[in-house]
């Protein structure tokens, strides 16, 4: 078994995390505002990922980071190289395909927050961002947390996304998924076999771990 190619995809899957953290947690106070425009539709919008083709997030990746693109031209001229088939587009990649998980995940967490500590905190005078980062977001912790978990395990495992948006290569190392692949094309039955075993303990142990924080979650209910 070659070690790279799966270094390379925990690498790119917790980058990946990273920035689904702090964007799907975003995303997620948003579409609790139920004042929101639209509110349905941004957030089928943003579940689309769980039901497209990976192939056609792929094209969609490239029609929008593209050389040809307003963000792929931006991003030429502020580091000087293309976005497409670079490491960065194989972590783009990774965090638009799972970042419908960390969002969902999220608002499971959001809603087990018991709304009376809210107007608790309120009412003693703490302003709407004290309240966001000081009772909200640590009681919803185990959804966000578990969130960013299945978030990771899907990152680990994108393939056809990457394989269009960054190619079948980074610096010459292929991610693990794509590792497999070749290596089953080649007959290499005991790297994808080690491989494989490899990234289902990882995605089992992150699910397992999802799973338990996930328990944790007991919506408040509502009057």
């Amino acid at each position: 078994m070659t070690w790279g190619p799966l270094l390379l995809s925990l690498e790119v899957a917790a980058l990946a995390t990273l920035i689904t953290l702090f964007a799907g947690t975003g995303l997620a106070l948003l579409l609790r505002w139920e004042k929101l425009p639209a509110r349905n539709f941004i957030d089928a919008v943003i579940s689309t990922p769980l039901v497209l083709p990976p192939t056609v997030l792929g094209y969609y990746l490239l029609v929008v980071f593209g050389r040809d693109s307003a963000l792929g031209r931006a991003w030429e001229a502020v580091t000087g190289s293309q976005l497409v088939f670079s490491f960065a587009a194989a972590v783009i990649a990774a965090a638009v395909g799972s970042i419908p998980l960390v969002v969902r995940s999220t608002k499971v967490g959001l809603d087990a927050v018991d709304p009376n500590l809210i107007a608790a905190a309120r009412t003693l005078g703490a302003r709407p961002v004290r309240v966001l980062f000081t009772v909200v977001l640590p009681l919803a912790g185990p959804g966000i947390v578990a969130g960013a978990m299945m978030g990771f395990a899907r990152a680990l495992g994108d393939y056809g996304a990457t394989a269009m948006f960054a190619g079948a290569r980074i610096d010459g190392t292929p991610t693990a998924s794509i590792y497999v692949m070749e290596e089953l094309y080649n007959l290499h039955d005991d790297n994808v076999a080690a491989t494989a075993l490899a990234m289902t303990a990882v995605g089992i142990l992150m699910l397992y771990l999802a799973n338990l924080l996930t328990k944790r979650l007991q919506p408040w209910p509502t009057r």
